[in-house]
């Protein structure tokens, strides 16, 4: 068969297009990667039949007409599982398709099975799934990071060509990152969140993982566009956001290099020094770098921390064993029921989060923590949107150091926090940004940096990071083994 471990959708729908090979056998050909491989990094926590694929797929052409993809398990697929990596939803099935995968449906993509992840999208390492744990498949002892490690790193590994995600504080950029792919966290808004099953509300967006810009920018092109059952939805129609996408940068590009982020505490002179190099690629392009620092960025992790987890105690008040999921059945009262349901069916990450969640917002202390967490969180966007009245895109790090062993923050849940330092702040002021492999550390594990934009700003990021694609070739670097 003719189809390379790491082809791009690009190069799938040209064979496709030439009747070189048809969805079926790429169908196949995916299918017994997962097989072969998937046993050791665990990815997925179930891939579908072929039959049931081929079905629920329009079989008449479409924009993704033959490309198979993975999905995270919070967004919703009718009549699949959709538990979140919790026990709490273990046997919960889709009623209905959520927004994103009918686009994809209608385009001819093949929706192959559901991705592991932290449960309920709750933590940077894919350790806190109910089920199981994910490997980065550059080094199984490693994270892939979270909470969409599954997705990221089916895609790393070359198991499906994309994968979809969600981010409520990096959980797209993040595990591109140490899994050295390309992760795209689009505007609030940009993709409907309808059939997302929510975390931070106000926070969170599905977000799209593949090896190239390109590829990410078709995935896009399907499932954005304005959805009148989110009401959080940006107005605007679809369009092709693979249409500039000449390798070229836009002419006087002005690049600002967060400082403050840049050389934060605890960055591995490895990481800087593959950002340093990545800037000298973007001046060689003829893009002008203006070094600036965001002084709220120094209060992103902290206000993250209690709007969503505020939020996530709100949204998951309503799996309490009532109307479905797991339910304690010896508990001898209702009050019990409630409690003892809550405890067995959620993990120990979930449960302190929803504490801390309701502890900031209960009376005495939401003002302390709360509110003024959201006075912040103000003050964050405005600076941000000053910053973009000076430059065009900004450049930061997505993670302190390559991936980490499993279970090296166990002792130091605040560590693990933090791995949210460098990217919560596009999630609390609903600006897009992009993660893009640009380097390998010394121990041959992916570097990465975001490009981070305003409202909208998709197709200039995407423009940005295709011109670094044509001029690099850090998105070329495999796992071996695959």
């Amino acid at each position: 068969m003719n189809i390379h471990p790491f082809i791009t959708i690009r190069e799938l729908e040209e064979k496709l297009a030439k009747k070189e090979i048809t969805r079926e056998e790429i169908l196949e050909f995916y299918l017994r990667r997962f097989e072969a491989f998937d046993g050791a990094i665990g990815s997925a926590l179930e891939i579908f039949d072929k039959e049931s694929i081929l079905e629920k797929s329009n079989a008449e052409g479409g924009q993704l007409f033959g490309i198979p993809g993975l999905i995270k398990d919070n967004i919703c697929q009718k009549n699949r599982v959709a538990s979140c990596a919790s026990k709490i939803l273990e046997n919960v099935v889709a009623t209905y398709d959520a927004t994103a995968i009918t686009r994809l449906k209608e385009a001819g993509a093949l929706l192959i099975g559901r991705a592991n992840m932290d449960e309920f999208a709750m933590g940077s390492s894919t350790e806190t799934s109910a089920y199981q744990k994910t490997h980065n498949p550059w080094d199984l002892s490693r994270v892939p990071g979270g909470s969409s490690g599954g997705s990221a790193a089916a895609v790393a590994a070359g198991l499906v060509p994309w994968a979809l995600g969600s981010e409520t504080g990096g959980s797209v950029n993040q595990p591109a990152a140490l899994c050295g792919i390309v992760g795209l966290k689009p505007t609030y808004g940009l993709i409907s969140r309808y059939g997302l099953i929510a975390y931070g509300s106000s926070l969170d967006q599905i977000g799209i993982f593949t090896r190239t810009v390109y590829d990410n920018a078709r995935v896009l092109s399907v499932m954005a566009g304005k959805d009148d059952k989110d009401a959080s939805m940006q107005q605007i129609e679809k369009k092709d956001y693979t249409k500039n996408l000449n390798g070229v940068l836009p002419k006087n590009l002005r690049i600002g290099v967060v400082t403050n982020a840049l050389h934060a505490e605890g960055v591995e002179p490895e990481i800087v020094t593959a950002i340093e190099e990545t800037l000298k690629v973007f001046t060689g392009m003829g893009a002008t770098i203006k070094r600036m620092p965001l002084p709220s960025l120094d209060y992103a992790a902290a206000t993250y921390f209690i709007t969503s987890r505020a939020e996530a105690a709100s949204n998951l008040a309503r799996f309490d064993g009532v109307r479905y999921g797991f339910r304690n059945k010896r508990a001898t009262t209702l009050g019990k029921m409630y409690s003892e349901t809550r405890h067995d069916g959620f993990g120990e990450e979930v449960r302190m989060r929803i504490l801390v969640g309701n502890y900031v917002l209960s009376a005495g202390h939401a003002g302390q923590f709360y509110n003024n967490a959201k006075k912040v969180q103000r003050l964050m966007r405005r600076e941000f949107m000053n910053a973009f009245a000076d430059v065009d895109v900004l450049i930061m790090p997505v993670h302190p150091a390559p991936a980490f062993k499993f279970n090296a923050f166990a002792d130091n849940k605040l560590q693990m926090d933090l791995q949210d330092y460098f990217t919560c702040a596009m999630n609390l002021t609903g600006i897009a940004s992009i993660s893009l492999p640009c380097g390998l550390s010394k121990e041959r594990l992916p570097i990465g940096f975001q490009i981070v934009g305003p409202d909208l700003s998709e197709e200039l990021l995407f423009q940005v990071g295709h011109a670094y694609q044509q001029q690099t070739d850090w998105h070329t670097n495999t796992p071996v083994g695959y």
